[in-house]
């Protein structure tokens, strides 16, 4: 699975302010409803109803948020990188500052589950989380799972 196709540039942001995975989950909402057309109060329940079944926090400072929404016509994705790391109940406990959100349909239940997996492999390489953390444009952070995806597949 290409993670860079599911990835629009509209859908990085490098530099959000969160004080709070509430919060953070709030800006991933903003950001997901300005590429999706889907209300961000949905997409934000959507993202707390599948946080109460369990932190989507990996651990490394890294979190996979991601929900079902009605009205997509596949798999979706966006990049927030937060200025400062937050509280996440990550499974190591670590604050998170890396959120790749992935929105699916409800009838998508393989190719969420393949985006899912392909986003876990990629963020746990200590190489990428690093790039991430210092990209300084939307672009560079765009090529780097674009570049990632393609190394994984080789």
């Amino acid at each position: 699975m290409d993670i860079g196709e599911l990835l629009v540039r509209d859908g990085i942001v490098l530099k959000s302010g969160a004080s709070s995975k509430r919060q953070a989950l709030h800006s991933v909402a903003a950001t997901a409803a300005q590429c999706l057309g889907i209300e961000e109060s949905v997409i934000f329940d959507a993202l707390m109803e599948r946080e109460v079944l369990g932190s989507t926090g990996l651990g490394s400072g890294v979190a996979v948020p991601h929900a079902r929404l009605p009205g997509l016509g596949g798999v979706r994705a966006v990049f927030v990188r937060l200025d400062t790391p937050v509280a996440y109940d990550a499974l190591d406990d670590r604050p998170v500052d890396l959120m790749f959100a992935l929105f699916a349909p409800p009838s998508s239940g393989a190719d969420h589950l393949r985006a899912l997996a392909a986003v876990s492999r990629a963020m746990r390489s200590p190489e990428l989380r690093e790039q991430l953390r210092q990209a300084r444009t939307v672009d560079a952070v765009h090529a780097l799972f674009v570049r990632d995806t393609a190394a994984t597949a080789a």
